[in-house]
């Protein structure tokens, strides 16, 4: 029977928790007002259902009923699912990072009852250790200086606060120099061998990724490039990518991509399937056309809803153990694997009778980064599929099926780039079937939901869910050929950006992450930082700057331009922090669209070859069906439209009309 209040919460995270003996609060007015009845500071306890250490402190502290003790006599208790709430996540992370500490989760903040943050940490173990005290000795410690102490306590709260709500810089113009300085001072802390950034954990690191390639576009720079793509190789190949069923881990906890922290997220595996497009486009290995099916396969069965969207992660625990759905023993694969192929398998695969991680084997193929024959390939793809059969009787890890907002649209935008170069036709139809879920299911009465699961909305939204939401409703909008359905794409995404503007935008430039109405926070934070996922004010500017150039709507380019302006500061302080948004200032100052007017009767463009080859992130492809309004750049124009020709625009004006593969490419160059 469950003892707290999280019985009756929507995130699978809380509900992981709802047996605990710690008598846990979700984050609500009513918690905060618990807190200052009671004069107890709060504890508060910030984690996500695929989270190891997150587990691993639940099983140690919160299922323990003398540590539970201490936290119901001496403190309110608030549990906070972070993919759920990444606002209450960022302000208190933000408070911990200003506490000189690196963060992490479990995130553990104190809290006063009014909710301002005083001190805190991440994991704490049960027991001291490795130089950190026992969780019940920093309980202790608390509560005692929260009841004895309250001038140390308010002077760290002030400190805090007052950093917190440090007013923004005052706005300057963002010079895309800074794209190219940035670009380079980036690869300059790549690792040349392995590729990622330099040293250990690695972690994709997906929009500084992008930033490198997008520089090696704009500047022709082969070393960049070829950085990129060792990079998008390496982790193709190696133990972070799940070579049985596809998919992506969250990262590699040493140097060389080889073992991987087992979670997997949605926003990785939609940045790595963008990634791969790119690779693919500019290369033509097939390796990365098959990590893109693969990926794309994998979320189709593992991730995908009957109702089209798709959940959230899976765990990197099984039954307990981290990573043990996952590897094989030399003995294992023997017996499944056919005796004729074993040999082929393990060199391929890394497989030794010792192992390669604790005994047993990720499987990865880390030194032979190029594809074997074809024959070879077949041969590999049986045994896979043999093992795929086998690793379905094996308890799976723990799914988050709660559908958010934003990690779809970016799955969304992923699809209908995956569908130009791979499916024809198939993953637009998923793509498809995911908005109109978001559509259906979580945009109710003007105000877009940020959370899904069974049925249960979250009445939440944050600018990323917007921002995301209309680029994929534009992504949609330039893959789609029938005009009226092309349209209405176009319509949904204006509804969603001029919802941003009207309840999200700051004075200064830019947006808040929260809307104007909420009020159960001690701030709206405000900041252009990327985390694992593109940051909001990123997003909001490419998806405005996109509106602009596919539409010629000079607001919405000027609202992008506003949002840079707005960050200058911030940006030469830190470019590793904004690479998103320096790469939706490329997208900005350097994009090329080309306008693709079909003629009447028009089935096949005769040049769409030539177009899906242009792997450059700024580069545009929109389709204008014959019998739809003439696009903005054509309306002075006395150009026929008789047959499929291609303009390529800029914002300093269209090419002259290209009819031929030979004509588009010189347009393009």
């Amino acid at each position: 029977m469950s003892r707290n209040r999280l019985t009756n919460a929507s995130s699978p995270y809380l509900l992981q928790h709802q047996n605990n003996p710690v008598h846990w609060w979700e984050w609500s007015k009513e918690a905060l007002e618990e807190a200052q009845k009671t004069n107890k500071p709060i504890l508060l306890s910030v984690g996500y259902s695929a989270c190891h250490w997150c587990h691993v402190m639940a099983h140690e502290s919160f299922e323990d009923d003398a540590t539970a003790a201490l936290m119901n006599e001496h403190f309110v208790n608030i549990k906070v699912d972070r993919e759920e709430r990444p606002d209450i996540d960022q302000i208190y992370m933000q408070a911990l990072h200003m506490l000189g500490e690196q963060g992490g989760w479990p995130l553990t903040m104190f809290l006063t009852p009014t909710g301002d943050p005083f001190w805190g940490g991440t994991y704490f173990p049960k027991e001291a250790r490795h130089g950190s005290a026992a969780f019940k000795e920093i309980l202790s410690a608390i509560a005692h200086s929260f009841s004895s102490d309250r001038d140390t306590i308010e002077a760290n709260r002030q400190a805090i606060s007052q950093a917190l709500n440090t007013p923004p810089a005052v706005a300057a113009p963002l010079s895309n120099f800074m794209i190219t300085a940035a670009g380079k001072q980036l690869f300059s802390m790549q690792d040349e061998e392995e590729g990622g950034m330099k040293g250990a954990p690695k972690f994709p690191q997906a929009a500084v990724q992008e930033l490198i390639f997008r520089t090696a576009k704009g500047q022709k720079n082969a070393f960049m490039r070829e950085q990129f793509l060792r990079t998008t190789r390496a982790i193709s190949q190696g133990g972070i990518n799940d070579h049985v069923a596809g998919g992506l881990a969250r990262y590699a906890v040493d140097s060389i991509w080889l073992v991987p922290h087992f979670e997997k997220m949605l926003y990785d595996n939609a940045q790595f399937i963008e990634h791969l497009c790119w690779a693919y486009q500019e290369t033509g290995d097939k390796l990365f056309h098959i990590r893109i099916q693969e990926t794309i396969d994998w979320l189709l069965r593992d991730m995908k809803l009957p109702e089209g969207g798709f959940t959230s992660s899976m765990d990197a625990d099984s039954e307990g153990v981290e990573g043990k759905f996952y590897v094989w023993t030399y003995d294992e694969l023997k017996t499944i694997l056919p005796e004729e192929h074993f040999e082929l398998f393990c060199n391929t695969y890394d497989v030794t009778s010792s192992g390669n991680w604790e005994n047993q084997t990720i499987l990865n193929r880390r030194h032979s980064l190029a594809l074997l024959s074809a024959s070879e390939e077949e041969t590999l793809a049986e045994c896979r599929a043999l093992l795929l059969k086998h690793r379905a009787t094996r308890i799976p890890p723990h799914k988050d099926d709660k559908v958010l907002a934003d990690w779809n649209s970016m799955l969304i935008c992923a699809l209908i780039k995956a569908d130009e170069l791979v499916s024809r036709g198939s993953y637009r139809n998923f793509a498809k079937a995911a908005f109109s879920f978001i559509t259906e299911h979580m945009l109710v009465e003007g105000k877009l939901s940020h959370s899904w699961r069974q049925g249960q909305r979250l009445e939440t939204g944050f600018a990323s869910d917007y921002a995301w939401a209309a680029r994929a409703a534009l992504a949609l909008y330039r893959s789609e050929v029938d005009p009226s359905e092309k349209q209405s794409y176009l319509t949904k995404a204006e509804e969603l950006l001029e919802i941003l503007k009207e309840r999200f935008t700051h004075a200064n430039g830019g947006f808040y992450m929260t809307d104007k109405d909420a009020d159960d926070l001690i701030l709206r934070p405000y900041h252009p930082y990327d985390e694992a996922t593109p940051n909001y004010n990123a997003v909001a500017a490419l998806a405005f700057s996109e509106h602009w150039i596919l539409t010629g709507d000079v607001s919405s380019r000027d609202i992008a331009d506003g949002t840079f302006n707005a960050f200058t500061a911030d940006v030469h302080k830190n470019v590793f922090g904004t690479a998103a948004l320096l790469n939706a200032l490329d997208t900005r100052t350097r994009f090329k669209k080309a306008l693709v007017v079909l003629g009447a009767g028009t089935e096949a463009i005769p040049f769409s070859d030539t177009l899906k080859e242009q792997s450059d992130p700024a580069f545009y492809i929109d389709e204008i069906p014959a019998g739809a309004p003439q696009p903005i750049e054509l309306e002075n124009s006395s150009w026929n439209n008789g047959e499929a020709t291609v303009f390529v625009c800029s914002e300093k004006g269209c090419s002259l009309p290209a009819t031929t593969s030979e004509m588009v490419k010189q347009q393009i160059l």
